[in-house]
């Protein structure tokens, strides 16, 4: 029965590889969500992470973690994702709320749960893109919970290396209206030439008033951190060793790209939140969170 269950909920899809580390993210979302000065609120995020064998003796909440925030990776490091869950939640709320797009799309979705606990404006459709075992095994949980999307939400189960975009027009994307776009946590397992097809795509199948926010590193050796806290303390506590799943070439200048093809981007550093929102990671010796960047692309009328 037990591996009956496993096989029905995708779970499979959340164990291993690049999956695991959705897992990581969630616990860290439900760490921020129960501290006292939390940047970011995901209800939903405890419960992926209790849900998976992999991950159900986790922490979700800093008073499971013995050393608490010296702890570099449930402490620092979920801080950051904390960080970047708030942030990139104030740009799709910015970006739908002061335009006219009502189409987001979310490219390799993971265990994001925005379209069921941000306000979204009325007539909003949320597409989310991921691997069919990774949405099976969020919908098993969702479903579970009896949780309800605050707007339309279609699911979108394909691999970004496979054709999504065949399937995202499938799913009744409209690239004549404007849109809004979220690569969180994605492109740096990505090959680099997967991840310049996928920016092109995106400026194809989007129209004026469209916006994109996606994350990047510039280290020009990740190698050069492999002995910093973070990606140490992930490796030994729970036997992630992100530098194995991340791509190594050197990675294309994606920012620059949109620039030239008319797009008005912004390219800032976590720490430029850090110090805006008053609470998360500041830059520290040997520190793996360097060359990591958050781009924010518009894309301007005629």
């Amino acid at each position: 029965m037990a591996g009956t269950t496993h096989h029905n909920t995708g779970v499979e899809g959340v164990e291993g590889g690049v999956g695991v580390t959705a897992l990581l993210v969630a616990a860290a979302r439900a760490i921020e969500t129960h501290r006292h000065d939390a940047l970011a609120q995901d209800p939903y995020a405890e419960h992926f992470v209790l849900a998976a064998p992999a991950s159900a003796d986790w922490p979700v909440r800093m008073q499971q973690v013995p050393d608490g925030d010296a702890n570099p990776l449930w402490g620092r490091f979920a801080r950051y994702f904390g960080l970047r869950t708030r942030v990139l939640d104030d740009f799709l709320l910015r970006s739908v709320h002061s335009g006219s797009a009502r189409q987001v799309v979310l490219l390799g979705a993971g265990l994001d749960a925005r379209a069921f606990r941000l306000d979204w404006p009325p007539g909003s459709v949320i597409f989310e893109i991921d691997r069919k075992e990774v949405l099976s095994f969020k919908h098993q949980v969702l479903d579970g919970l009896s949780a309800t999307p605050k707007a339309a939400r279609v699911p979108v189960p394909i691999d970004l290396r496979a054709d999504w975009v065949g399937a995202l027009a499938g799913a009744g994307f409209d690239p004549a209206a404007p849109s809004v776009w979220l690569a969180e946590g994605l492109l740096f397992y990505l090959p680099p030439a997967v991840e310049t097809h996928l920016i092109d795509m995106v400026g194809r199948l989007t129209t004026a008033g469209s916006a994109l926010a996606f994350e990047v590193k510039l280290d020009k050796n990740l190698l050069e951190y492999r002995d910093s806290p973070l990606y140490t303390s992930t490796t030994q506590q729970l036997g992630i060793d992100l530098l194995d799943l991340f791509d190594r070439e050197p990675r294309p200048d994606s920012a620059g790209d949109l620039a030239s093809k008319g797009w008005s981007t912004s390219v800032r550093t976590p720490f430029d939140f850090t110090r805006r929102h008053g609470r998360g990671p500041l830059p520290e010796q040997n520190d793996a969170l360097a060359g990591n960047r958050w781009v924010f692309a518009n894309k301007p009328g005629p």
